[in-house]
This record gives C-alpha cells, structure tokens and sequence, in this order.
C-alpha cells in the first residue's frame, strides 16, 4: 500500500515537474521571440548591414557556449536574451531585403504564417500524442551537419540552386527537431527549460528564413 502511495506521488510530482518545465520554455521562448523581433526591427530601421556569415557564426556559437556554461544560473537568462538579440539584428538586414521586393510584405508575412503553423501544428502534435521521437536525434545531428556545410559551400562558392536545396532541407530537418525538442520535455530527455528555449528557438528562427528563401525564389524575385 505504501509503496503504491510513493509510487502515485513520484509519477505526480514527475508530472508536475514536466509541466513547469513546459511552461517556463513556452513563456522564455515567447519573450526571446519579441525581443529578437524588436531587434530585428531596430536593425530594419537602422539599415544595419548584412554581417559576414562567419562573424555571424562566431557571434552565435560565443553565445551559444555562454549560455550553455550559465544555465543553471540567472546569468544564463541574461545570455539567452543577448543570443537570441543577436540572431534578430542579423535578420534585420535579410527582412529589409525581402521587403524592398514589388510583393516582400506578402512573402514575409507568408513566411511568418508558415513558420507559426509549423511550430505550433508540430509542437501540439507531440505534446497531445506524447510520442517519444528520440530516436531522430542522431539522423537529425547528422542531417544538420551536412545542411550546414552545404550552407557554407553555397555561400563560398555562390551556389544558388544549392543553397535552395540546404534551405528545403533546413525545414525537414527544424521540423523534426521541433518534434524531438517538445518530446524530449515530455519525457525528460530535457530538463533545462533555458536549453528547451534556444533548441526551439534556432529551429524557429531557420525555419523562417528558409521559407523566406524558398518564397522568395518562388515569387520569381
């Protein structure tokens, strides 16, 4: 009897640790979102230039490992602002392109509405389903990799038609981390809610410039 007592309390506070951690990434991650957007809107508005690719790089990855150091600190709230502010002014410049266009609002806004039904579609399906989608992580880190490189190649050597295609796989590959992100919180494979913030995030963030991409070639523009 005392055991099964136990047993209900640890399954209980299990979910109720679940739940929390849930939140907190949901409450974090909208106000990074806002935050990154009135960066990106700062730089709009600024003209800001377009950053060289590896200055953006190795402004993320500083971020990224200074996050990862403080998140089990109040510092590291402090680090997930400074990143994903980052990662908005670069977007400032690519937007202020888009919208130059003849139809840009049409294509970021369409770009905007697809990166929000994607993300939240995918997001209620794992969470209502509950699935365990672990085992994509090891394809999707591979899968990720070769994008990236790919990204690099096209912009090195100025390849259009292979940047187009790092930009379809970005959004197979942000889709199904989006999957095994959510599922990784449901089931503990997660557990730091400032972590769970910036994986969605970086997903969030290459999925909408991959679909502006994408539209824009579409738009013929």
């Amino acid at each position: 009897m005392y055991n099964d007592v136990y047993a209900t309390s640890g399954v209980t506070q299990s979910a109720i640790a679940t739940n929390k951690l849930i939140r907190n990434t949901y409450i974090l991650l909208s106000m990074t979102l806002l935050f990154s957007a009135a960066t990106a809107a700062f730089a709009l508005v600024t003209r800001a230039p377009v950053l060289p690719w590896w200055m953006v790089l190795i402004g993320y990855y500083g971020l990224l490992f200074g996050t990862q150091a403080l998140r089990n600190s109040g510092a590291g709230l402090i680090m997930v602002f400074a990143l994903t502010g980052f990662m908005g002014y670069t977007l400032g410049p690519i937007l202020g392109h888009y919208l130059s266009l003849h139809n840009g609002d049409q294509i970021v806004g369409m770009a905007m509405g697809g990166t929000g039904a994607i993300f939240l579609g995918l997001s209620a399906y794992a969470l209502t389903s509950k699935r365990d989608f672990s085992f994509m992580g090891g394809f999707l880190m591979v899968g990720i990799l070769v994008a990236f490189l790919a990204g690099i190649s096209a912009i090195i050597f100025q390849i259009p038609a292979l940047s187009l295609a790092v930009s379809a796989m970005f959004i197979l590959l942000m889709s199904g981390f989006i999957l095994f992100q959510t599922s990784a919180m449901v089931h503990g494979g997660e557990d730091n809610y400032i972590m769970a913030t910036i994986s969605l995030y970086v997903s969030i963030y290459n999925l909408f410039v991959s679909l502006l991409q994408i539209l824009g070639v579409l738009s013929d523009d």
